[in-house]
């Protein structure tokens, strides 16, 4: 299994990034495999590297005067869980243009939450999202829906172990790290609503409905969702509008990212639990939409749905590169041609649409609809 964590791309795209600025952020959810990656790659550095936790307590009392620790170093300086001290973002850029020092800082916050970083730092730093084990690395499809990727909860002895692991991950970024973010949040409340987002997993997130069912104003409800989206656990999926003449869908749709923690919010304890439970199909949908959009590398604002008020819709629409690449999820042996998807063929002017199904099945249903197993699709 050891060869499940090298996670050699990620390593490929650090060094590409410092080929063009001297910081490189790697960014993702906490205990995704940050810290491991970190160390394989200064393995493979040439020259002096340095490495602060900041959570650790003797590393944040040697950057009580970070300018002079610093300032006297060379080589790589790794910095880890740099979200803790955000203050350290004008020193780095100050550094950076006096010294020929490079910086690989990793956070558990995406960019729009660190936003000194955009700030101070234009220019000197790249941006890398890291995720939990993707299929591409680990290739068992239904091991990594039925546990999610977090490589703990992945590389569990079973499956009790492994969900057990998902439920301390939960209580531990309530209680600790979205209050070391900055966050003023009731754990309690913001657990309650993470629980009520398990009932609008896959569908369109309503924030007024939210809000009235615990309590809290809309713009509450969405903050909830911001911090949520920020700290990598959900997806906001966007809305596309085409000029139809057709009344669209214009709220976004929601995902837990991990289908793992997913099912743990469930109750779902077992696997067997899983495939008898009600949202068994809306857990593919999600499961199988992060897998194709890290596939194709495609950022945030790459990805959408489409959906119009009389019923046609498209589960995914990925426009990059010049393409418009639809997906449909079905979780069925047996998909079929169906009017939503001509229609989305057409108005959308896509260039292929894909119907993504589980196992790895592969045959086209016309010259641009193709049906395929994710696992092939996924290669």
């Amino acid at each position: 299994m050891t060869k499940l964590i090298l996670r050699k791309d990620f390593i490929k795209r650090i060094q590409e990034d410092f080929e063009a600025t001297p910081i490189c952020a790697l960014l993702g959810p906490r205990q995704c495999g940050k810290t491991t990656l970190s160390r394989l790659y200064a393995e493979q550095v040439k020259g002096p590297v340095h490495i602060f936790d900041l959570e650790d307590p003797g590393d944040l009392s040697q950057l009580v005067n970070a300018k002079l620790t610093l300032e006297r170093l060379e080589g790589l300086i790794i910095i880890d869980e740099v979200q803790l001290r955000p203050d350290l973002f004008p020193l780095l850029r100050v550094l950076v243009d006096k010294l020929p020092l490079r910086f690989l800082i990793l956070g558990s916050a995406s960019p729009d939450l660190i936003r000194q970083t955009s700030e101070t730092l234009a220019g000197r730093i790249s941006y890398i999202e890291m995720t939990p084990f993707s299929l591409q690395e680990v290739h068992d499809w239904r091991r990594l829906w039925e546990r999610g990727g977090y490589p703990r909860s992945y590389l569990a002895p079973n499956y009790k172990v492994s969900n057990r692991w998902r439920t301390g991950f939960i209580s531990t970024y309530l209680e600790k790290d979205i209050p070391q973010l900055g966050f003023e949040v009731s754990p309690q409340m913001i657990r309650r609503f993470w629980m009520m987002l398990t009932h609008y997993h896959g569908g369109i997130f309503n924030a007024s409905e939210v809000g009235v069912s615990l309590g809290i104003t809309h713009k509450t409800a969405r903050h909830y969702l911001d911090i949520l989206e920020g700290t990598y656990m959900m997806r906001q999926l966007n809305p596309w509008f085409e000029n139809i003449g057709k009344r669209q869908v214009k709220s976004p749709k929601v995902f837990f990212r991990d289908s793992g923690l997913f099912h743990t919010l469930l109750g779902i304890k077992t696997e067997e639990d899983l495939f008898h439970h009600p949202k068994l199909g809306l857990s593919f949908e999600g499961f199988a939409l992060e897998e194709v959009a890290r596939f194709h590398q495609a950022d945030p604002q790459d990805c959408y749905f489409w959906a119009t008020q009389t019923g046609a819709e498209l589960d995914l629409l990925i426009v990059k590169g010049g393409e418009k690449l639809g997906f449909e999820i079905k979780y069925t042996d047996h998909p079929k041609i169906t009017k939503s998807m001509q229609i989305a063929l057409e108005d959308l002017k896509l260039d292929k649409l894909t119907v993504i199904v589980p196992g790895s099945t592969r045959f086209p249903l016309t010259e641009k609809i193709e049906v395929c197993g994710l696992e092939t699709y996924i290669g």
